[in-house]
């Protein structure tokens, strides 16, 4: 009996606790709620200038009207842990050809994501600078990762840290000492992850619309990035410049809506609801189209070329690019 009742109260407090754990409210989250609920969740700050998670931010007050604005993004949330973007992508030698840009096999990311501290079964909260699209895009390519390792619990700060210093919310400079963490993942998830002759076959039929999130001189081969080998895009492909992406407000960036992006997509001649892929010079860029198609607009039928130019240039691959 005794054993009964022993057994009958952790369940109790199994059930209440799971009834009290925090829910994410959806792939983007506010200041404000990260703010209320950041005790529930694990935070993970995404950017490749490591310098940052450490730096003091610089706050100035406009002498005129009193209000205050970020001069220099710094610091971190209380508890947080840190994500090098420098490490979430690795070279793999595939065929005859040493290929960058590319998400690491699964053992190396759970490696990677349990030494920065992060557990199982609890919410992932992803937070970039918020300056530029390419930082913001930065968390966004992690966030994919975790999704094609099987990760669903995951969403990221709109206006990212500089919208958070903008709102006056607190941060701290030193990090906190963290244990390893257990997360593990799955096998990958194919429905997320495009190939080379996927994205051919795209571009002969037409029946899969295609998405190049590069900027339109990148897109249209005025400039090239050194990345890739040869100038231009994949036939048939619709640009969806990154500057598209955000808007900004108070310094910080932040996501538009699900009917904008909607709209956004048609006027560049891609219905919403269609199988897609999208593309970029190396599958950075392309971080951001795909969350913005997969995640903010609900389509489940979108999967990003990982590698992308870079890989497609490689296998030497048709561009199209205007006459110069």
């Amino acid at each position: 009996m005794k054993l009964f009742r022993i057994l009958a109260t952790l369940a109790l407090f199994a059930l209440a606790t799971i009834a009290e754990a925090v829910n994410l409210p959806g792939p983007v989250v506010s200041a404000d709620w990260l703010s209320k609920n950041i005790g529930d969740v694990q935070v993970v700050m995404v950017t490749g200038d490591t310098a940052t998670f450490t730096r003091a931010p610089e706050i100035v007050t406009d002498p005129k009207t009193g209000k205050k604005f970020v001069a220099e993004v710094g610091g971190h949330m209380a508890g947080a842990s840190l994500f090098d973007f420098k490490k979430a992508r690795v070279e793999k030698a595939i065929a005859t050809a040493k290929v960058k840009f590319l998400i690491p096999e699964l053992a190396e990311f759970e490696k990677l994501v349990q030494s920065i501290g992060v557990n199982a079964g609890k919410p992932i909260v992803l937070v970039p600078l918020g300056l530029e699209v390419s930082d913001v895009d930065e968390a966004l390519r992690v966030l994919w990762s975790f999704k094609v390792y099987g990760e669903q619990n995951i969403a990221v700060l709109d206006g990212g840290l500089a919208g958070w210093l903008a709102d006056g919310k607190p941060v701290n400079v030193t990090p906190a000492v963290k244990p390893a963490g257990n997360w593990t993942g799955k096998a990958p998830d194919s429905a997320l992850v495009a190939t080379g002759d996927e994205v051919a076959e795209a571009s002969k039929t037409g029946k899969i619309a295609l998405i190049d999130a590069r900027p339109a001189p990148q897109f249209f081969g005025i400039t090239k990035s050194p990345s890739i080998t040869a100038a231009g895009h994949v036939a048939g492909a619709k640009n969806f410049a990154p500057d598209i992406l955000t808007k900004s407000a108070n310094g910080a960036l932040y996501f538009l809506g699900k009917a904008t992006y909607e709209a956004l997509l048609r006027q560049i001649g891609v219905d919403p609801t269609a199988a897609t892929i999208t593309y970029c010079n190396t599958g950075h860029l392309a971080s951001g189209a795909w969350f913005m198609a997969h995640e903010i607009v609900g389509n489940k039928n979108v999967k990003l070329y990982d590698g992308s130019m870079h890989y497609w240039t490689l296998e030497n691959r048709p561009v199209v690019a205007v006459p110069m």
